[in-house]
């Protein structure tokens, strides 16, 4: 489904408010990235994130009013795994809050979007959490022969 107002209609903008608020909840009381947010002010915050996503979302009256994301964020320390964790967390809470899929598809993709001008460090990328890999098995070399000649020193 592509974004616009019938995307926009499958969460309407008071579970919007509700998941957004559940959102931040979590991310000012998460261990890993909860520093980052000290000293933010939470309404303002959970204000913006609810009308950059009711607007990406296809909200037809909803303007975001916010900074450039490059702007809001210059001045944190965020990672590439800030940016994880806060990716997990959104996903945990959509998928808590029974968010459709459609919704929680378009969210991920235009968060993923913009990656490189919320975060400091180039190539850090974590590997999708989501994706299943086969797991590698490493092949040990073969034993030193116990037969065989022990070099030392010089010729």
């Amino acid at each position: 489904m592509e974004r616009g107002p019938e995307l926009y209609a499958k969460i309407g903008a008071e579970k919007l408010r509700a998941v957004v608020t559940d959102f931040y909840s979590r991310v000012f009381g998460d261990l890993m990235i909860g520093f980052i947010f000290e000293g933010k002010d939470r309404a303002r915050l959970i204000e913006k994130e609810w009308e950059l996503a009711a607007t990406f979302l296809g909200a037809p009256d909803v303007k975001y009013t916010g900074r450039p994301m490059r702007t809001a964020h210059a001045q944190s320390p965020i990672f590439g795994g800030h940016f994880e964790r806060r990716l997990q967390i959104l996903r945990e809470t959509m998928r808590d809050n029974q968010v459709d899929a459609d919704v929680q598809r378009v969210w991920i993709e235009h968060t993923q979007a913009l990656r490189s001008q919320i975060t400091r460090d180039k190539g850090s990328e974590c590997k999708d959490s989501q994706a299943v890999e086969t797991p590698k098995l490493a092949v040990a070399p073969p034993p030193p022969d116990p037969d065989k000649k022990i070099k030392l020193g010089r010729r």
